[in-house]
């Protein structure tokens, strides 16, 4: 188990340190500020769709490590799928955080983001690790009652 972490905590500290994802998009559909009063993580999550799915993604801002790589794996997790399913996912990253969801073949829909499970044993760190994924909720949430097609897939 202690090796599966330190392949975790690499992931984490890759993504943070060296992020593709962080830049400017050319043609952006939807642009969200999601901030953390609590420790000063702020980003801006850019969104290009084609249709229904998610074309492509970046992230501007600064942060902690967990925050700035939570944001760059859940674009690489979400970034290709449809809204419907980047929901699911956002909506099953959310559950494991807050240790409502645990069965494994649920949270393996969430590829690499798995990495931050363990982020749940440390309440301080909590909302750093969603603080991207609830602003791409709000992006979805904003689509829904913008006049743009709107998703019903929801509980």
């Amino acid at each position: 188990m202690d090796e599966l972490n330190d392949v975790y905590n690499d992931l984490i500290m890759e993504h943070s340190m060296n992020s593709y994802n962080k830049k400017k998009l050319s043609q952006v559909d939807y642009s969200e500020l999601g901030h953390n009063p609590n420790c000063g993580d702020e980003i801006t999550l850019e969104v290009k769709l084609n249709g229904n799915i998610i074309e492509d993604m970046a992230f501007s801002g600064h942060g902690c490590a967990i925050s700035q790589a939570s944001t760059s794996v859940m674009i690489d997790t979400i970034k290709g799928k449809t809204v419907e399913e980047a929901k699911e996912i956002i909506d099953t990253f959310i559950g494991m955080i807050k240790r409502e969801i645990t069965d494994e073949e649920t949270l393996n829909k969430l590829e690499e983001a798995i990495a931050f499970q363990n982020v749940s044993n440390m309440p301080a760190r909590v909302k750093c690790a969603l603080l991207a994924w609830h602003t791409m909720e709000d992006i979805i949430n904003k689509r829904n009652t913008d006049g743009k097609a709107s998703i019903n897939c929801c509980h």
